[in-house]
C-alpha cells in the first residue's frame, strides 16, 4: 500500500516490520537496523544474499557517534560538509550494530539522507534504519513509490511516498584504511567534490563475491533484457533485426524508433541523467525488446557514477 503516513510508517517500524521510504538518492527497505529480525526480512523481501551489507540511516550524523568506535577527524569534515546529502562514511561498528547487518565486517555503513520525509521519519524514531535500495536483489533501483509497489507489491506493508528521487543513483560511499580516504562505490556526490574538500582518494573497483562496503557487487542494478555497451552505431549494426533499445546521453540514435530510446539529457547535464538513469532503464526493460545497448559518459563527475551503474547492469562489461 503507497501513502503517505508517517505515523504510521513509525508504528510499523517499531514493530519491526519493514517500510519502504522515500530519499533523494533511491527509495529504500527499511527496518530496524539494532533488529536482527526486520533486518533479516529485508534480507527475505529483497532476495539479497547474506553476505551483501546494508547502510545504516539516521536523522544527524552526530547520532552515528552511538553505532562506531572511532570516527576520525577526517569523517567529521566529510559530514559537516556533505551531511544531510548523498554520502555513507564506512566506520568501525560498535557491539549494537547486528553483525548481520555487516554482513560479519568489522565496519557500518552510516548515511544521513536528506529527504525532508525520511528526516521526519528517522527523526521519529529512537533507533536507525538498515535500508537498502527497495527492489528485488540485483535489479533497477526505484525512484518512485509506484518502482516498490510495482517489483515487491505486497512484500512490503507499506511504502511511504516521497515523490521523485532527486538524485537517482545511489550514494557515494566513503572508508578509510591507514588514514586514506577510499571511495568503496561511486555515487550522487561526485568524487571530485569529496577531493576538493579532503584531497586526493583512492578509488576501489567493485566485488565479483566478497564486498568490503554495500553496493559493491560486479553485477547490479541490471534490467531483465541483456544490455550492452560501447559505441551505438557499431552496437546498432552488430544487432540488426533484432528489437534494440537504446541508453544515449544527448541524442537519439538515427534508425531507432524514438519510443524505444532513453536520452539521459539532451543538454549535456550530469546531475540530470543521474535522475533519468533508473526510470528510463525501467521503462525501456518494460518494452518487446530483444537488447539494450548503451553508451558511457564522459567520466567525470556523476557521470563516473552513471558509468559505474551501466557497467555493472552489463554485468560488469
Amino acid at each position: 500500500m503507497i501513502g503517505s503516513d508517517i505515523q504510521y510508517a513509525i508504528s510499523l517500524l517499531q514493530q519491526e516490520q519493514v517500510v519502504a521510504i522515500p530519499t533523494e538518492t533511491v527509495y529504500g527497505l527499511a527496518g530496524n537496523a539494532f533488529s536482527p529480525r526486520a533486518v533479516s526480512t529485508i534480507f527475505a523481501v529483497k532476495n539479497r544474499p547474506t553476505f551483501d551489507p546494508l547502510i545504516v540511516h539516521t536523522s544527524r550524523f552526530e547520532r552515528a557517534e552511538a553505532f562506531t568506535t572511532k570516527i576520525p577527524d577526517i569523517a567529521y569534515r566529510l559530514a559537516d560538509r556533505f551531511m544531510p546529502g548523498p554520502l555513507t562514511l564506512l566506520l568501525p561498528k560498535a557491539e549494537i550494530i547486528p553483525d548481520i547487518v555487516t554482513a560479519g565486517l568489522p565496519r557500518v555503513a552510516i548515511r544521513v539522507p536528506s529527504h525532508p520525509v525520511a528526516q521526519e521519519l528517522l527523526g521519529g524514531l529512537d533507533f536507525p534504519l538498515a535500508a537498502p535500495s527497495a527492489n528485488p536483489f540485483g535489479y533497477i533501483s526505484p525512484t518512485t513509490a509506484q518502482h516498490v509497489e510495482d517489483q515487491l507489491g505486497d512484500k512490503v506493508p507499506y511504502i511511504l511516498d516521497g515523490g521523485s528521487c532527486q538524485v537517482g543513483v545511489e550514494s557515494t560511499i566513503v572508508g578509510f584504511e591507514d588514514g586514506q580516504p577510499v571511495v568503496y562505490r561511486k555515487g550522487g556526490l561526485a568524487v571530485e567534490d569529496i577531493e576538493a574538500l579532503i584531497g586526493k582518494v583512492v578509488v576501489r573497483a567493485f566485488s565479483s563475491s566478497d564486498p568490503q562496503a554495500p553496493g559493491m557487487l560486479k553485477s547490479h542494478y541490471a534490467p531483465r533484457v541483456p544490455l550492452v555497451l560501447g559505441d551505438l552505431s557499431t552496437l546498432q549494426q552488430q544487432f540488426k533485426g533484432q528489437a534494440i533499445g537504446v541508453i544515449a546521453f544527448r541524442q537519439p540514435l538515427p534508425g531507432v524508433p524514438l519510443e524505444q530510446q532513453l536520452v539521459l539529457s539532451p543538454s549535456s547535464n550530469l546531475a540530470e541523467a543521474a535522475r533519468n538513469l533508473f526510470a528510463g532503464m525501467r521503462r525501456l526493460d518494460g518494452l518487446p525488446l530483444d537488447i539494450i545497448i548503451a553508451e558511457l559518459l564522459p567520466e567525470q563527475g556523476l557521470g563516473r557514477a552513471i558509468n559505474d551503474r551501466l557497467r555493472r547492469a552489463a554485468g560488469g562489461a
